[in-house]
């Protein structure tokens, strides 16, 4: 089943930020991406974002996770050996994540990008035409690897890339694929 079946089956929605939410702040990106992992084999209702800038420290991102899970959360990441470095709940106004993409309508074509990362598809036939940003060795090979593919039949990165390039530019493969289906 491709990346793009999967969203016309699950069409799942982010969690929606509010008060109940918090955010788990991490050393650095490989920590993030390994916690995003056990928390989503979980079933925990997450996001990816990037910091507020409150608190921001570089090429940063956090996970907004629902507070009411917290202990379990933080028992589950330990049980790993993962440890954030702050856990800080969210308030209105205060310590807002924000988000890590941006998407641009060009008409036909459709760019989505997730941090430094930037997919473009043709949205009449949903195949990727350009594959851009971030300075990681493996851009080239993704590049090569997605681009002409359609959106249902696209290698993931997270399968093929190995950096945190790859990590975004699997976030801007989910994202293209949630609105091309809209």
């Amino acid at each position: 089943m491709g990346l793009l079946s999967f969203f016309r089956k699950e069409k799942k929605q982010p969690p929606v930020p509010g008060r109940d939410r918090g955010i788990l702040v991490f050393e650095n990106t490989s920590e993030v991406i390994r916690a995003e992992n056990i928390l989503q084999k979980r079933g925990w209702q997450i996001r990816v974002m990037g910091p507020p800038p409150e608190i921001r420290t570089g090429c940063d991102l956090v996970i907004e996770f629902p507070l009411i899970s917290g202990l379990e959360i933080l028992r589950a990441l330990e049980a790993c050996g993962i440890e954030p470095l702050k856990v800080v709940p969210v308030s209105d106004g205060m310590l807002q994540p924000v988000s890590i993409f941006f998407a641009r309508d060009y008409g036909d074509y459709l760019m989505v990008q997730a941090a430094n990362m930037k997919i473009t598809v043709d949205k009449r036939d949903l195949t990727v035409v350009n594959i851009s940003g971030g300075g990681c060795p493996d851009v080239p090979y993704l590049a090569a690897q997605m681009v002409g593919c359609r959106l249902d039949e696209i290698p993931e990165p997270r399968s093929i890339g190995h950096t945190l390039c790859g990590y975004a530019l699997q976030l801007a493969l989910e994202e293209t694929c949630r609105k091309c289906l809209l």
